[in-house]
């Protein structure tokens, strides 16, 4: 990773995809602010120095987008005071129902997936980027199991919304795979009974990213008009833009 990138990662013993999503130029030459939005892999094993650092970035808001089974099963960010913790979940199908064939166009498979949650998911990613939008509400982190797949579609709508290139945008999505490399080297040392992960919950190409959003673009003319589709108001735009960028 380049200097700005190495900025943008915060680490963490026990989150591996914990970063900040600003210093990107966006709209009018505008930079993107730095925090007041961070994207991150789960939050549920955070303790002791990790808590630390984290109340120490002064989070107001966390935004959970994992399913609720997922949050049974492994639970939620610690509570403690000044911490706001939604859980939403963007409506979509279970990866498994249409299972990646190795070998195949991976970028082209994470891509149909996304366009399959932005197609069912357009009440959670509105209510999403509404909480994003309010300044009230920062910093936020936005959050899913690995940090790459929901939490990568809302942070690149947001991106996207507040003007900044499409490569910067895939760039950042990209940047979970070295996270994930690093959480599976972890796993595979905390519970080495557990299969390898497979592809596509390991890598995050540019290309992904890329498409998605040349997609969105292709069938709502821009990303404004897919936003105002899913319910993102002209109100909560103007306040997205008002607030996150400088």
């Amino acid at each position: 990773m380049d200097a700005i990138d190495d900025r943008r990662r915060i680490p963490f013993t026990a989150m591996f995809n914990f970063r900040d999503v600003g210093g990107y130029r966006g709209l009018d030459g505008r930079r993107v602010r730095s925090g007041r939005l961070y994207r991150s892999d789960s939050l549920h094993r955070m303790d002791g120095a990790d808590l630390d650092a984290f109340r120490a970035l002064g989070v107001r808001t966390v935004v959970d987008l994992r399913r609720p089974q997922e949050v049974q099963r492994d639970g939620r960010v610690p509570e403690f005071d000044g911490l706001d913790y939604r859980h939403i979940h963007p409506e979509h199908e279970e990866w498994g129902r249409q299972p990646y064939q190795p070998g195949g166009d991976l970028a082209r498979y994470l891509a149909d997936r996304y366009a399959d949650l932005a197609r069912t998911g357009t009440a959670g990613l509105a209510q999403a980027i509404g909480l994003i939008a309010d300044s009230a509400n920062a910093p936020v982190v936005v959050h899913c199991v690995a940090g790459k797949d929901r939490t990568g579609i809302v942070c690149g709508l947001t991106l996207a919304a507040l003007g900044v290139d499409d490569a910067e945008i895939a760039e950042d999505y990209a940047l979970s795979t070295e996270a994930s490399q690093r959480f599976t080297a972890w796993l595979a040392t905390a519970y080495p009974h557990l299969p390898e992960l497979p592809a596509p919950f390991v890598f995050s190409p540019a290309e992904t990213m890329l498409t998605f959003l040349t997609e969105i673009r292709e069938g709502h003319g821009s990303i404004d008009g897919y936003l105002r589709h899913a319910g993102v108001t002209d109100d909560q735009l103007a306040a997205l833009r008002t607030h996150l960028l400088d």
